[in-house]
């Protein structure tokens, strides 16, 4: 993985001095709180609905073991022993004290991380399919390409206050993992006939209040071009993007209003006066990039252990372990597993300290001493021999890190919603928990199969609910909360939007509701279909007629149990 040299490390450690100038003199009253906001931010510094709330850096969601037992300590020494892995494949930190900040900055340096521009109008984090590197179907690794985009955007003079936050998304598989079209921008790594390398462009994507899927703005973008072409999609957005409106800042706004074809001829004219520059990325910085994300030293093994093979007929609950965690690697004996952060009773995306510390270890011991958060907000052991993975599971089954739900229902991506964040509109963990304890049956979530479920707490989407097979979100209807439905939604390669099925529900009606769409589907699927393909087959209808069906009984024993607790009272 990347290393810092020495003006890496000094950018970072002269940054963290100048934030601990800007909050000492916000605390003497020398800057005021609206003076303070723009710093704050660009140091990942929010104002949640309790407090502080800070947002760490994970470069394209990778991490030593050793800056995760840092982050480890951190939580328990500022915070409440726990963090929360995002969709942007960064960690939060939802109770640290303002004061305490510039000390978890400097920490945070000491092992070469940060959390520059993890808020504010600017260039987020670059995030990538988790399993780079190691994934069969990849033809390249994205990596070194994150790492450019990183190096480029951070501290970028022009574009530190754009019209709103802009996030860019790298694929390099054949499978999209890193979901590229629900971005600003989104790169997809390709060849031509001539055996160069280049990108597939597309531009103005966004989920939020208008989800939107990127348009293809170029078909082959050679490599050495990446970063003017980049600059001049930027600047036509610094420049035209709406200041007057935040819910009409993103750049797929502009996008939708002058039209892909009117888009792609602007940022030409504006990239022919860049082309060729000083921006251009020769060969040899990108094998030196590369040279970060060499392999480690992995053993020549058989493609298949026979010990493990026979753990697999042995051991049922091993075994299921394995079909929803353990992922195909492209070396031969190797294996990438999957650690899920989604047992029962725990907010998805919610990792203790004492988990932090034991993943740390399987790191070290299993995975060259690295690992990878996903979007979907679990944490990925990427090198991993497959006589290794029964031990794997024994150690992950104690920390309560071996659900074997990965894909499934209860898999499911989920917002820190109005529990925490001042923007939600309603709360999305105790949904999460509700629906979880309703389909906790292991058994049964394999019969469903594959399917996921995304819950976000208002529009601003950050629990991708517009990309999930079901989607569920919190709006705020006279003060109370309730949540709307949306259905066929996906990511991957065929990615779309899911519909709305009609008005919300309130919160005890959700679990019921899932329950009944999950009906439809087991009652009409043929051999083999994912809920996705069913309801693509059959229509939105008989989801939305049984979602419905119930309503007025449950409505009604919603009365009821309102007029026993005030009898009760």
């Amino acid at each position: 993985m990347y290393r810092y040299d020495n003006t890496d490390q000094q950018i970072i450690n002269e940054r963290v001095a100048q934030y601990r100038d800007q909050i000492g003199r916000h605390l003497a009253g020398e800057l005021s709180v609206d003076e303070l906001r723009p710093l704050r931010l660009q140091n990942g510094l929010y104002i949640q609905r309790h407090g502080p709330m800070l947002r760490i850096a994970i470069p394209y969601g990778m991490l030593s073991a050793a800056q995760l037992r840092k982050l480890a300590e951190i939580s328990r020494r500022y915070d409440r022993a726990v963090g929360h892995f995002t969709t942007r494949q960064n960690m939060q930190l939802n109770w640290p004290q303002f004061e305490e900040t510039p000390d978890i900055l400097a920490e945070l340096a000491s092992v070469q991380m940060h959390a520059v521009q993890t808020s504010g109008n600017c260039v987020r984090n670059i995030t990538t399919d988790h399993f780079a590197g190691v994934a069969p179907d990849e033809w390249t690794d994205p990596r070194p390409y994150c790492e450019l985009l990183r190096q480029w955007s951070t501290f970028h003079p022009e574009f530190a206050f754009l019209p709103r936050k802009f996030k860019i998304a790298v694929n390099a598989a054949a499978e999209d993992r890193a979901v590229i079209r629900a971005h600003d921008i989104g790169l997809d790594l390709v060849g031509n006939e001539q055996g160069e390398i280049g990108f597939r462009v597309f531009v103005g994507g966004g989920l939020g209040r208008t989800p939107i899927l990127g348009k293809l703005i170029r078909e082959f973008l050679p490599r050495r071009h990446l970063l003017s072409y980049l600059d001049a999609i930027l600047r036509l957005y610094n420049r035209y993007g709406r200041r007057d409106n935040m819910y009409k800042a993103r750049i797929k706004i502009l996008v939708q209003a002058l039209g892909i074809d009117e888009f792609g001829r602007q940022v030409e004219a504006e990239w022919s006066q860049l082309r060729d520059g000083p921006t251009t990325v020769p060969d040899v910085e990108f094998a030196r990039l590369g040279g970060h994300f060499a392999p480690p030293p992995r053993a020549t093994l058989l493609a298949e252990d026979a010990a493990h093979a026979a753990r697999l007929r042995n051991d049922p609950a091993f075994a299921n372990w394995v079909k929803r965690c353990v992922h195909p690697h492209k070396t031969p004996g190797y294996a990438a597993v999957t650690l899920s952060l989604k047992a029962l009773g725990v907010a998805p995306g919610d990792i203790s300290d004492v988990q932090m510390i034991a993943v740390a270890e399987l790191a070290e011991r299993f995975s060259f001493g690295e690992l990878r958060v996903s979007h979907e907000q679990n944490v990925v052991l990427a090198d991993v021999r497959q006589s290794d993975l029964h031990e794997v599971w024994l150690i992950a089954r104690r920390h309560r890190l071996a659900t074997a739900n990965i894909g499934l229902l209860t898999d499911m991506i989920c917002c820190p919603g109005g529990d925490l964040c001042a923007l939600a509109n309603a709360r999305s963990v105790p949904i999460a928990a509700a629906i979880h304890e309703k389909f906790d049956d292991l058994d049964y979530l394999h019969d469903i199969g594959d399917i996921s479920l995304n819950i976000s707490g208002c529009m601003n989407s950050c629990g991708h609910h517009h990309v999930a097979n079901i989607g569920i979100l919190g709006v705020d209807k006279n003060d109370e909360e309730w949540y709307q439905i949306t259905i066929g939604g996906q990511q991957g390669n065929a990615a779309t939007i899911g519909k709305v099925i009609g008005p919300s529900f309130y919160a005890q009606e959700v679990p019921q509701v899932i329950e009944a769409l999950i009906g439809v589907y087991l009652e009409q699927r043929t051999p083999s279909e994912r809920f996705i393909d069913t309801l693509q087959r059959i229509g939105i209808e008989p989801f939305k007629a049984r979602a419905y069906a119930g309503r007025d009984r449950r409505r009604t024993a919603k009365v009821d149990n309102r007029e026993e607790e005030v009898i009760n009272a």
